[in-house]
């Protein structure tokens, strides 16, 4: 009996050390994430799920087909987001070494929310827009785009009809999954009311 008790305090002791690291594992970018958001006018939490998605928040990983980080952002979104905001050392980083750049969390991060930003900039007029912004984020704006069109006179498309007409397998699982974890942070109360969900306001200068 007393060996038992003994066992079930070290497997109590184990599970609860791996759940705390665990949460410190997740969570420890939050800092980062509520900035970064912020600064372009994202969701955090949406921003979040996409990082659990992609890298399950570890900055080391790299995709097939050539992301970096932890959200995953390829060269060509680095140099376009250093060309547009005018930071010319990080063009010439991004040229030389665009690993280095890419693999800080801050960075990743900023440059990940400037193309939200930029996504979300195209579907301003859609209520609850997220699922094209995800979509976007993963098959490229223009493909969200098309799957997003309705003929003149039409209502525009429901969440879920807009997922239906993903055409890509790999995009509407990507998309579903990274939902189903937002509306969790969300809680049932919030997950229609965010403030992403509104036209994204002007940002000061």
């Amino acid at each position: 009996m007393k060996r038992l008790l003994v066992v079930s305090l070290i497997v109590l002791t184990v599970l609860i050390g791996l759940y705390f690291s665990n949460q410190y594992w997740i969570h420890r970018y939050d800092g980062l994430i509520a900035r970064q958001a912020g600064i372009y006018r994202v969701d955090p939490d949406l921003v979040w799920s996409i990082i659990y998605e992609e890298t399950y928040f570890s900055p080391w990983k790299n995709g097939k087909d050539g992301e970096i980080g932890l959200m995953q952002i390829t060269p060509v979104v680095a140099r376009q987001w250093a060309s547009e905001t005018g930071m010319r050392e990080f063009e010439r980083q991004v040229a030389q070494s665009p690993a280095s750049l890419l693999r800080d969390p801050e960075r990743n991060i900023q440059i990940g929310c400037w193309y939200l930003e930029k996504i979300y900039e195209q579907f301003r007029d859609v209520p609850h827009p997220e699922a094209r912004v995800i979509a976007g984020y993963n098959a490229g704006p223009s493909r969200a785009v098309e799957w997003n069109k309705v003929s003149e006179g039409v209502p525009q498309l429901t969440r879920e009809e807009f997922i239906s007409k993903i055409d890509i397998p790999s995009t509407r699982a990507y998309v579903v999954s990274i939902l189903e974890r937002y509306r969790k942070l969300k809680g049932p109360a919030q997950a229609t009311t965010t403030p992403s969900t509104s036209p994204l306001p002007e940002r000061s200068r």
